[in-house]
């Protein structure tokens, strides 16, 4: 029954391999934020995407077989060596180019892709203000940069304000995680992009339940899935943040030359 579920929310990652996905996922499983995610996206065949902080390539590996897009996998952490491994394995090697990069010096012409797409990994850069103004830069006027990623429903502002569940790692991860509003702020204000989509996911509960079942048949230590166990009140959830480049240039190129000094 619950496969059943599963299939009918997640059409496209049901049809890949689970053992596989869970091998090669770093955490919850990466194809059902991705598809949820792209649900909210219009991805033609031909597009550039780039996959930023992909990790071991299966979302690269899950757009270009789905959308037919080419994808560069990015990932500072995963050998590029490692991931053209598994996209050579998964015969994408025409249409997924691997690569090692630090989010925050990218070797990329300006305004070179269709969309940017991060997928559980833009919380670990992506709260500085600076940021988006950056990444930005590398997409095409009307252009997408979406990130589906972990939230809080209500903002944490001190460690009074910490659930008791989460006071064991609040200081050591969770304390970068913030609220769908206040990530809407963080990129309203610059004027950079239109926010097509600011919301929790649809399936935010059944990704959930998944990663849960999934860590009760692991032998793992994982701090994150412990976390979202012990949650009793919905306090962690998923989110989906979709904006659209703007044709406004001028604070590029002023955050551009800020960079030179």
């Amino acid at each position: 029954m619950a496969d059943k579920k599963l299939q009918h929310v997640f059409p496209k990652a049901m049809r890949y391999d689970p053992d596989w996905v869970r091998r090669h996922s770093m955490g919850e499983n990466v194809l059902f934020n991705l598809e949820s995610l792209t649900k909210s996206l219009h991805l033609e065949p031909g597009m550039r995407v780039l996959d930023l902080g992909c990790g071991k390539a299966i979302s690269s590996i899950f757009l270009a077989r789905e959308f037919g897009v080419t994808v560069y996998a990015v990932d500072e952490a995963v050998s590029a060596s490692d991931n053209y491994q598994r996209i050579c394995h998964e015969k994408c090697q025409d249409r997924v180019i691997p690569m090692e990069a630090d989010a925050r010096a990218l070797p990329f012409a300006e305004e070179y892709f269709d969309a940017v797409i991060v997928v559980d990994s833009y919380t670990y850069f992506g709260t500085d203000e600076k940021y988006l103004p950056y990444i930005a830069r590398f997409v095409k006027p009307g252009g997408y940069i979406a990130i589906v990623d972990v939230c809080f429903t209500r903002e944490v502002e001190s460690l009074e304000q910490v659930p008791d569940f989460l006071r064991q790692d609040y200081q050591r991860y969770w304390y970068f995680i913030h609220t769908i509003g206040w990530w809407r702020k963080l990129w309203e204000k610059t004027g950079l992009v239109q926010i097509e989509a600011a919301q929790e996911l649809d399936e935010a509960a059944l990704v959930r339940e998944h990663y849960i079942k999934d860590f009760e048949g692991s032998d793992e230590e994982d701090a994150f899935a412990r976390a979202i166990q012990l949650d009793q009140q919905g306090f962690i959830s998923f989110f989906k943040l979709i904006g659209r480049r703007t044709k406004q240039t001028a604070y590029l190129q002023d955050y551009k030359s800020e960079g030179k000094k």
